[in-house]
């Protein structure tokens, strides 16, 4: 595990599968969030990353210890990255896309997907950036992802609404997309599904659909993403031992990612 302060011993079982036996106080299980940035992470341990690093730590018989950081401000993630993960101040990142070249995943244990957000008396016909009536509609979007290229291709950017709610620390929270769409100054919000979900339930007026991965003409896109957690480059071992965390715990993580309003697709 790298230079983890754990001390490698004889192997014993611990929760069904086999994991280094080590002292009481080095127990500890070394997570890099934001602490104030939910529906993701907070302080109080209510986003949807602690509920997952909670039910890992758990599994591993470990205490859950966190390194704090914005995920936002100047440098955005990779500036976060580099202040935990990279400086060895905590081991593992809860969130981050399968086969990022910045860190070492492990195995994705969700996919979930871009999404229109709009009003559900407004009965759009939108069944992806294609569909016609996107042309005559107030479009919101979250800046620096895949959406913003495709807007960009189909010569729609220009006359959308970016927000910069993953770079902008003045911002409450992703909240303010949705307050967007529930006050009528967009029509349309795209972004991804797991930085809204928790908040949803409270939106009852409001339809989400999936952007598919998918155009009427030209090459596919990628809307839908494998999500996974991460370790340094050269943690193989930790990355192992999440690993079997998953395979062992799948059903629990994904009943955790439902309750907390992260919704799963299969990509088309």
């Amino acid at each position: 595990m790298g230079k983890r302060a754990v001390i490698l011993a004889a192997a014993i079982v611990i929760a069904g599968f086999a994991y280094p036996a080590v002292s009481a106080q080095d127990k500890t299980l070394r997570v890099c969030a934001d602490p104030d940035y939910l529906p993701f992470s907070n302080r109080a341990g209510a986003g949807f990353e602690n509920k997952i690093a909670q039910a890992v730590g758990k599994s591993l018989g470990e205490k859950v210890e966190y390194t704090w950081a914005s995920f936002r401000g100047k440098g955005g993630f990779t500036q976060f990255l580099a202040r935990t993960l990279d400086a060895k101040q905590c081991d593992l990142v809860m969130d981050m896309p399968y086969g990022s070249r910045e860190e070492r995943t492990t195995k994705p244990y969700y996919v979930s997907s871009y999404v229109f957000i709009f009003k559900k008396s407004k009965n759009y016909d939108i069944t992806s950036l294609d569909s016609p009536i996107l042309q005559q509609l107030k479009i919101g979007f979250e800046s620096d992802t895949p959406v913003e290229d495709g807007l960009k291709l189909r010569g729609m950017v220009l006359k959308a609404t970016a927000f910069d709610v993953a770079d902008d620390e003045s911002e409450e929270s992703p909240k303010v997309m949705l307050d967007a769409v529930e006050k009528g100054d967009i029509d349309v919000m795209i972004t991804w599904e797991p930085s809204i979900g928790g908040f949803l339930s409270k939106y009852g007026d409001l339809d989400v659909v999936a952007v598919p991965n998918s155009r009427s003409r030209g090459t596919p896109e990628q809307y839908a993403f494998p999500m996974a957690m991460a370790v340094r480059q050269d943690d193989a071992a930790l990355e192992k031992t999440i690993n079997d965390v998953i395979a062992s715990h799948q059903s629990e993580l994904t009943d955790i990612l439902n309750e907390q309003g992260v919704k799963l697709y299969t990509p088309q």
